[in-house]
């Protein structure tokens, strides 16, 4: 499954008592005090917490080792971009886990009451400036652990994920079918040339959360906040689109190249065009949303990195997201 495989802390012996433990601690140095049990959800790659307070709900993360970087990179992104990431009560990076206050309404929500796509040209700019902000510190983000996924890494990461039979379910039940993992052997080359091609664009590298969807976006009246950043990775910054347009599409039912998907993408790639024309900026977002179908596996794989049984409900979509490379773009 692509590097150790280990389970999950929270399976340790003695480990609840000593996250709540440190909750507790940390709330207490902000002058607040739980007032009852926990709301506990589990995924392989993550615990969450809903922590009842006197002063309004807390929210406690542990991260699994694959993606166990989130804690400090939000720590750090809350320090660049204090405005465009919740503001954590208490980050502990070494352990994966981080306490947030709760961010109120999300994106989701929002829309579900009012079913408004343009609702994503006034947050698309707000992930953009995040990204501009955070470009000049790419190698502080990489030294917290988080994974390196530009444009020339990824030929690498690509022949490497190839040689994964395990997580590739190669002729397998959910997996790929020979017949299809020959073809992707085959796409290599095209691949390789297209992040070529990409680098070559010159658009900096920066984070990419690569999740980006309204359930991951807290609607506040002071401007938007982005959260979950437990996919992300330093990449092509116009990766975000390849995610964020299918689930836009997906939600308002809107096809492939819908004036509404054009509209958003530009009022994202607004923000590059003080350093580049339209045009270039474009050609970079198609590419983008090209190979960034395999950073998507590559998240699912680091996410699965766990002996957590549970795992085997989402081991398809390592294999799954490769055979994106060849559907169209939302664009």
């Amino acid at each position: 499954m692509g590097g150790d495989v280990v389970g999950a802390q929270w399976d340790g012996p003695g480990w609840r008592e000593a996250a709540r433990g440190w909750v507790t601690d940390q709330l207490g140095r902000h002058g607040r005090r739980v007032t009852g049990p926990v709301e506990e959800r589990v995924r392989p790659w993550s615990l969450v917490w809903r922590v009842p307070t006197d002063a309004g709900d807390a929210w406690f993360k542990a991260n699994s080792d694959g993606t166990r970087y989130e804690a400090g990179v939000l720590a750090a992104l809350a320090r660049l971009t204090p405005d465009r990431v919740p503001d954590p009560i208490a980050v502990d990076a070494g352990r994966g886990w981080s306490l947030l206050p709760d961010g109120g309404e999300t994106l989701r929500e929002l829309l579900g009451r009012h079913r408004d796509p343009g609702r994503w040209e006034q947050v698309l700019p707000e992930y953009a400036d995040l990204q501009r902000t955070v470009t000049p510190h790419a190698g502080e983000l990489l030294a917290l652990g988080l994974p390196d996924h530009r444009p020339d890494l990824l030929p690498e990461l690509f022949e490497a994920l190839l040689q994964d039979d395990e997580s590739l379910l190669v002729g397998r039940e959910g997996g790929l079918t020979p017949e299809v993992y020959a073809r992707l052997r085959g796409h290599a080359g095209r691949y390789a040339q297209d992040c070529r091609r990409l680098a070559d664009l010159g658009v900096e590298a920066s984070v990419q959360h690569d999740d980006l969807h309204d359930g991951n976006v807290f609607a506040g009246g002071d401007g938007h906040r982005f959260f979950d950043w437990g996919d992300a990775s330093l990449a092509h910054p116009f990766g975000t689109l390849l995610v964020t347009l299918r689930s836009v599409a997906h939600t308002f039912d809107l096809p492939n190249g819908d004036p509404v998907l054009v509209r958003l993408r530009d009022a994202y790639l607004e923000a590059w065009t003080d350093r580049y024309d339209r045009a270039t900026l474009r050609e970079a977002a198609a590419l983008a949303m090209t190979v960034t179908v395999v950073s998507r596996s590559l998240s699912w794989r680091r996410a699965l990195r766990t002996t957590d049984p549970a795992r085997a409900e989402y081991a398809a979509a390592v294999p799954g997201w490769l055979e994106e490379l060849w559907e169209p773009a939302p664009l």
